[in-house]
């Protein structure tokens, strides 16, 4: 599998086809204030999904099929084949921020943590309002039981989606734990 997605990279780069940032998409400042602005969780989840669909959207067809197989790889727990694809993405397209978001996300379910938070601060770098990578990032440091740290990464999650419910109860469950420890 490794040949042919290498191979098919070649082909697409030698054809000069032009890479696309979702995370530049001009739609997502209105989603994201419409996020800030929806009175409850289940009004912010259709601005949520359509945002997770810009983020994974690429003009270039190479990478979103490698997002596709790299996506259906997860779903059937085939974190080898995940990785292949993510990895494909990422060195087609150094400047997609899912590319790296979705490595991070398969090398968390790896227990590979060090290069799951490499990934997400790459991620963050070129979308700095991804919630998603905030919250994967807090998920990290709580199985490295760095609480603090995991307790500012879901902060930060909501500051940006105050409507992601599981995020909210975690920052609940942190602060009642921590509570009296300094930050």
């Amino acid at each position: 599998m490794t040949r042919l997605v290498l191979a098919t990279l070649v082909v697409a780069a030698l054809t000069g086809a032009p890479a696309r940032a979702a995370q530049d998409d001009p739609r997502l400042a209105a989603l994201f204030a419409a996020l800030k602005s929806a009175p409850s969780d289940e009004a912010a989840s259709a601005a949520e999904r359509q945002i997770w669909q810009i983020w994974t959207e690429n003009k270039n067809p190479e990478i979103e099929r490698l997002m596709r197989e790299g996506i259906a790889a997860m779903q059937e727990d085939d974190q080898d084949s995940a990785l292949d694809a993510f990895n494909a993405v990422i060195k087609y397209d150094k400047n997609f921020a899912e590319g790296w978001n979705k490595r991070a996300t398969v090398e968390f379910a790896m227990g590979n943590y060090p290069a799951g938070i490499a990934d997400i601060e790459r991620t963050l770098a070129l979308e700095p309002r991804h919630f998603g990578a905030l919250s994967g990032l807090g998920q990290i440091y709580l199985a490295l039981d760095r609480k603090k740290l995991a307790l500012k990464a879901f902060r930060a999650a909501l500051a940006i989606d105050p409507h992601l419910a599981e995020v909210r109860h975690a920052v609940e469950e942190l602060e009642k734990e921590l509570e009296g420890t300094p930050l």
